[in-house]
């Protein structure tokens, strides 16, 4: 009992097990939006969703990894003032994206009424103001690897929408708009939550100092750069979907096995949440090896796990499509010539690929890499939209936006492993023997058994 207990207090549980709880009321939320919306209202609400992620990448990349890297090694009166940086830099950039889409939408309205980002233009400016203290919270709540209090924030904001949708669908009908107003009063209960505990550090605010503004700006330049990139890896293809002739309803059709496979990407959000502080935290200390032998280990432990989530992808996405939307998705579609269920599959391939080339991008921002990583995501972007435009508008096949994804993240994983061997001189092989032994520790946690486990894997 004492080992579960210490099994289920460990930061990868802790992390895993939010994550999961979270993607699961989120799989469930889209599952009953896709059965009770008409397709073309269910894409808008897809661009909607999509499109804020983009601007939050924008928001939240400038400060998020940085301060995530410097608080793992500053003291206590440096702590307050990076905490008031982002708060006061998160603010800044907030109201300048706010005014932009304002001016876009007051001055361009017909246009964009007429198209399917109606929604996102008139709604998120209000949403990227009610949702800032928490997402503040979320990224000093991580530095701290306090997973407990991240798993409550993300109850609060997911748990309340999850029980609107279902009243939307069991009950009373509500309209796209109704749906985004409720969803404007639960980000602002979640930060009036996370303001009222403290967890936010807008306080702190008046603590920000011009150096800390610039340290934390200097590193982010290169961290937005990355994380619009990486948003722009998941985005493009809808954004590129939604300006050909296919419109709307291939948005839809194709945010399916896009949806699934955030499903399986839960673990690999959920260990980088944990490594990165650990690996930036030895990084800054000096311990080159440590930040090896804890890249070996994570990227070795997600890989060996991805194998069997994509074999289960794989051989089910019959089952997991008509799960997720129902039975109408299964047959191909006459608009576009797609089946789901094909897409799914080419997917479940490029989930293979995805433990090692997330971890490399950690690696190189871990170790004050920043702009190399940055580096790495845009020719990946490049790729990715090159790839997607032959494939819309030449060959006019959603399969094939599917197949590109394979072929720019083979390219990140080279580059990745390329740059990061330069600094910590890396071995693939070393990648899988280190997975097994954390499994081996795992397993020695929970049952008391005594393998003979690599002392590189993680404690």
């Amino acid at each position: 009992m004492k080992k579960l207990k210490k099994i289920v207090r460990e930061d990868n549980f802790l992390s895993l097990t939010g994550n999961v709880v979270i993607a699961i009321l989120g799989v469930a939320g889209f599952a009953l939006l896709a059965r009770s919306l008409p397709l073309d209202v269910f894409g808008e609400w897809v661009l909607f969703v999509t499109g804020g992620s983009f601007i939050e990448m924008f928001r939240f990349g400038i400060t998020n990894t940085a301060l995530i890297r410097f608080l793992s090694g500053a003291d206590e009166d440096s702590r307050y003032k990076l905490i008031g940086s982002n708060a006061l830099i998160g603010l800044g950039s907030t109201t300048i994206i706010a005014i932009i889409l304002v001016f876009f939408y007051t001055f361009f309205n017909n246009a964009i009424s007429n198209s399917g980002y109606n929604i996102f233009f008139k709604w998120y400016p209000l949403l990227a103001f009610l949702n800032l203290p928490w997402n503040n919270a979320l990224v000093v709540l991580q530095a701290d690897r306090k997973y407990a209090q991240i798993l409550i924030i993300k109850a609060i904001k997911s748990g309340f929408f999850f029980l609107v949708i279902l009243f939307h669908f069991f009950f009373i009908e509500m309209t796209l708009t109704q749906l985004i107003i409720a969803l404007l009063i639960i980000n602002a209960i979640t930060s009036l939550v996370t303001i009222t505990l403290g967890w936010d550090g807008t306080k702190h605010i008046i603590k920000a100092s011009a150096e800390t503004n610039k340290t934390l700006l200097n590193f982010g330049k290169y961290t937005t750069f990355t994380l619009i990139g990486t948003n722009l890896l998941r985005s493009a293809d809808t954004v590129i979907i939604s300006l050909s002739p296919m419109g709307s309803a291939a948005v839809a059709l194709y945010s399916i096995p896009l949806k699934l496979t955030e499903l399986q990407q839960i673990p690999l959000r959920s260990f980088v949440a944990t490594a990165f502080p650990k690996m930036s935290k030895a990084s800054v200390h000096g311990k080159v090896k440590e930040v090896r032998n804890l890249f070996y280990s994570y990227s070795g432990a997600l890989t060996y796990l991805f194998v069997l989530m994509s074999l289960f992808t794989f051989v089910f996405a019959e089952y997991l499509v008509l799960i997720l939307s129902g039975e109408q998705y299964l047959k191909v579609d006459p608009a576009t010539g797609s089946n789901v269920v094909d897409i799914v599959r080419v997917f479940s391939i490029y989930g293979l690929l995805l433990p090692i080339d997330r971890m490399t991008g950690v690696g190189l921002d871990s170790i004050n890499k920043p702009n190399i990583n940055a580096i790495k995501v845009f020719i990946m972007v490049v790729a990715n939209v090159i790839g997607d435009f032959i494939a819309i508008f030449v060959f006019k096949s959603l399969i094939l936006v599917a197949v590109a994804s394979i072929l720019f993240t083979l390219i990140g994983i080279w580059m990745g492993m390329y740059f990061l061997n330069k600094e910590l001189t890396l071995s693939y092989k070393e990648i899988f023997s280190s997975g097994i032994d954390f499994y081996k520790t795992l397993f020695n946690k929970a049952t008391n058994n005594r393998f003979i486990v690599n002392p590189k894997t993680n404690k």
